[in-house]
């Protein structure tokens, strides 16, 4: 049986490919361009439920505070850190700050 994602699941799957290497987004703010602006929990779990299965580009997610939200130095940690920083994405100090000012994804507005 196909598995059937949700048109939100499916708007988060799209908006988030659509944040170019070397740019970030936080959860709400990934929420947000879904649809969904008080979603970002459910962003979480998106991530965790496909990115592997979609290869969704899951390492520019970040926390709210401009961090990365595993635990500093587990296996989760040091492979979002590890991917950011091959794309470019300075992350800072021990528990994974990120310049959002430099590094968050903005949308271009219409003109």
């Amino acid at each position: 049986m196909p598995e059937t994602l949700s048109p939100f699941t499916r708007r988060l799957m799209a908006a988030l490919k659509k944040v170019p290497r070397g740019r970030v987004v936080t959860y709400s703010q990934l929420a947000k361009m879904a649809g969904k602006p008080h979603a970002a929990r459910a962003v979480a779990w998106v991530l965790h439920a496909c990115s592997q299965k979609y290869r969704l580009p899951w390492h520019r997610v970040v926390s709210s505070k401009g961090k990365i939200s595993f635990a500093p130095e587990t296996e989760q940690f040091l492979r979002q850190r590890e991917r950011l920083v091959a794309e470019k994405v300075r992350v800072e100090g021990w528990d994974g700050r990120i310049d959002m000012e430099r590094f968050r994804f903005q949308k271009r507005k219409k003109t």
